[in-house]
């Protein structure tokens, strides 16, 4: 292909026309590409505000907000892979919490990165909504320690919620 090279070769869905929306999970769909900037330490955050999946008792959509953040090593997420793998839940069954702990999981597998959070906020239904939150730290290293005072200080000030 015209325009590609090395460090994108894992690429194949980024300017694609027609690329098929899968109609289940999908983690397969996952593509990465190198890290140019492996010394330094940032977050890349995805906000994701059409997240859908379906309750596995009543098979009724559930709406959210996912939000990941990520402090990557080698490998990062391409976003459009990882759009396109979001969007596999559409007709997926599982529960809210296990949606962003399966997506904190599958990234970890793809990626290896130093540090993930992921955060579902989902719109209610019956009068209540559920916010999970997943993270990890790489073990053995500061990435750990913050993961954990991260989730001791999850959501200690949580912001005013009005657009639920």
């Amino acid at each position: 292909m015209s325009g590609r090279n090395k460090e994108n070769e894992n690429i194949s869905l980024l300017g694609q026309a027609g690329v098929k929306y899968p109609d289940n999970y999908a983690p397969e769909v996952l593509e990465t590409f190198e890290n140019k900037h492996r010394e330094n330490d940032y977050f890349v955050k995805f906000n994701c505000p059409e997240f859908t999946s379906l309750c596995p008792i009543t098979g009724q959509p559930d709406f959210a907000t996912i939000y990941i953040s990520y402090i990557p090593d080698i490998k990062m997420v391409e976003s459009k892979s990882l759009k396109l793998y979001l969007f596999s839940f559409r007709n997926h069954g599982d529960f809210h919490e296990d949606c962003v702990n399966i997506i904190m999981k599958d990234l970890i597998k793809l990626m290896d990165p130093r540090y993930i959070e992921v955060w579902g906020k989902f719109t209610p239904r019956g009068g209540i909504s559920i916010d999970p939150y997943c993270n990890y730290g790489r073990k053995g290293t500061k990435y750990e320690q913050m993961a954990e005072h991260r989730l001791l200080n999850h959501d200690m000030y949580p912001e005013k919620v009005d657009n639920r």
